[in-house]
């Protein structure tokens, strides 16, 4: 899917091109290609004369090829963006190729975004776009704007997960944790513990787009500050990812801990039966000696008066128990 987006009256409007005729009848700030074909490669690169690597959207890429600058003008910035799904939660890598130097080009001030799927960002900024008149002036305003959307999706999803995490630990602080509660609240943690390492390391990853962008001198004294401004966004994200995963490990904590509480409980029954039981099995093997000479073996009463005894060494230990409350 190729879509443009042209700039008037401060807003931000949409167009998806299915023909090289079409695409030559706009002069857009911002084209996005989803999931690109071959033919709309070969538009690209013909009406704008912009080849797109194949290496593009590679997972593979080499850190120090994420950000650079070619000899005839072009930026080239690989970032992650993240994609907050709750059953499948991913990043998506997003290149974007913009020039901003060279007038031979008809790419030049022309933003290309390249990606797989669609990305939860890039429909907030399409909205708000839309709708905020302003709110874009140039190509690098899309850019900034992309970063910035980013970073408060991340902030979003971090509430979303302090939100989740208040309920599991008013289940877990609650006394009453069962094994079956045990397991949900586990597997919980571990979904946002996954969750909330991702969004560290997404807001990284946008911090170096930024920072690139910063030291190529691209922007204007207003952009950098809106730069410089998405930057501190992002160090307060990282304090509070941080502050999450001490929540995250004190209600792993908390969790393990009542189920070693639940099995201690369980090895004390075994230990309060065994000992219970120890008596008895006195009281069985004094009587099963092989002596000649043992007084109650020769008596009528012997029997019932072995079984009643060893009923009894196992009831008083069990009320002892009982009494001073090693049973609870």
């Amino acid at each position: 899917m190729l879509n443009i987006f042209t700039l008037a009256n401060g807003r931000l409007f949409q167009e998806e091109i299915e023909s090289l005729e079409e695409l030559s009848k706009f002069q857009p700030i911002w084209v996005d290609l989803e999931s690109p074909t071959l033919e709309e490669k070969r538009w690209v690169k013909q009406y704008y004369g912009l080849s797109i690597p194949e290496d593009a959207m590679d997972e593979d890429i080499e850190e120090s090829a994420r950000f650079y600058a070619e000899d005839n003008g072009d930026v080239h910035i690989r970032s992650d963006f993240l994609v907050a799904d709750d059953n499948e939660p991913r990043t998506v890598r997003v290149a974007f190729i913009l020039n901003l130097v060279n007038a031979n080009l008809k790419s030049k001030g022309v933003l290309f975004s390249i990606h797989d799927e669609d990305v939860p960002v890039f429909r907030l900024l399409r909205m708000r776009a839309r709708r905020a008149p302003g709110l874009i002036e140039d190509a690098k305003e899309v850019l900034l704007k992309l970063f910035d959307a980013d970073a408060e999706y991340s902030a979003d999803t971090l509430e979303g997960i302090y939100d989740e995490l208040e309920k599991v630990s008013n289940k877990v602080l609650s006394g009453d944790v069962t094994d079956a509660m045990a397991g949900e609240v586990l597997g919980a943690i571990a979904r946002h513990e996954d969750m909330n390492g991702r969004i560290r390391r997404n807001v990284m990853d946008t911090r170096r787009a930024v920072s690139f962008m910063m030291r190529s001198k691209m922007l204007n004294a207003e952009q950098f500050e809106e730069a410089r401004q998405i930057l501190r966004d992002i160090d307060s994200l990282d304090s509070h990812t941080a502050f999450l995963f001490d929540k995250i490990n004190f209600l792993m904590d908390a969790t393990v801990g009542f189920i070693n509480i639940n099995q201690n409980k369980i090895i004390k029954i075994f230990s309060v039966a065994s000992v219970a039981l120890l008596p008895p099995t006195l009281i069985a093997s004094l009587y099963g000696m092989n002596f000649q000479y043992m007084p109650e073996l020769s008596a009528k009463w012997g029997y019932p008066y072995a079984l009643a005894l060893m009923v009894a060494s196992a009831l008083v230990p069990m009320w002892y128990f009982r009494k001073r409350g090693w049973l609870k």
